[in-house]
């Protein structure tokens, strides 16, 4: 048997070090446990079926909405359209708070705050992926990501007059009588809801570009006072 050198064993010892350090993210067994709140929508594993919600079988790599046969709403859809994709931050994300990726989904659940459950929870999720080992692993901090939107932002009172005046490159899009022409309405929004989506677009965790773009150049008082004008508009 040929001999193996020093160096190469201790490459070898080195690379299994940082593999051991690889962990999956979050416990499985935990996260089956947490994952009976999610049953009586959703269902997972052999012989899992649609139900309320869409199977959960395969939701890694999945675009949103895209799941044949199941009636998403309108903001699911267009989500998936615009690239959102369910990986472990967005599903971390969207389990802390679904509306921070998906304004108007239909899914009544009021998320998860302990980042240690979430972490558990998409573990769980992993194992009913097709190909669960192409995954990349979560960042080396495996308890997932604070994604809620600051209280100090979310007490921060906006001013309409100043919405207004910051609204045009808004409302070339987006309809102030609250019409929808394959262009979701923003008016008369609830303002936590205003300002959770566009902390989710500056944080890159919802997808569309252009939006992305925009919610970048506003600060967080700009963000309240559009979210306050939208509100208020009849």
């Amino acid at each position: 048997m040929a001999r193996r050198s020093p160096l190469t064993l201790g490459l070898a010892a080195i690379l299994a070090a940082g593999l051991a350090q690889a962990e999956p993210v979050g416990d499985a067994a935990r996260g089956d446990t947490a994952f009976r709140d999610c049953s009586g929508c959703h269902q997972i594993g052999s012989g899992a079926a649609d139900g309320i919600g869409p199977h959960l079988n395969g939701i890694f790599g999945r675009r949103a909405g895209a799941h044949e046969g199941f009636p998403y709403s309108a903001s699911m859809t267009r989500a998936g359209v615009d690239g959102l994709t369910w990986d472990f931050r967005t599903l971390d994300a969207y389990i802390e708070n679904p509306r921070a990726l998906v304004s108007k989904t239909r899914m009544s659940y009021r998320g998860m705050k302990d980042a240690q459950a979430r972490a558990d929870l998409i573990a769980f999720l992993r194992r009913f992926s097709d190909n669960p080992s192409n995954i990349p692993e979560a960042a080396p901090t495996a308890r997932g990501t604070d994604h809620a939107v600051a209280p100090e932002i979310l007490a921060i009172q906006g001013d309409p007059d100043y919405g207004e005046y910051l609204s045009s490159e808004c409302v070339s899009c987006h309809q102030v009588d609250g019409s929808a022409n394959g262009i979701p309405s923003i008016t008369q929004w609830p303002e936590e809801d205003f300002v959770v989506a566009m902390h989710a677009y500056k944080n890159r965790l919802r997808p569309h570009p252009v939006m992305q773009m925009m919610a970048g150049r506003l600060a967080d008082e700009e963000i309240a006072a559009l979210a306050a004008y939208f509100k208020a508009l009849e």
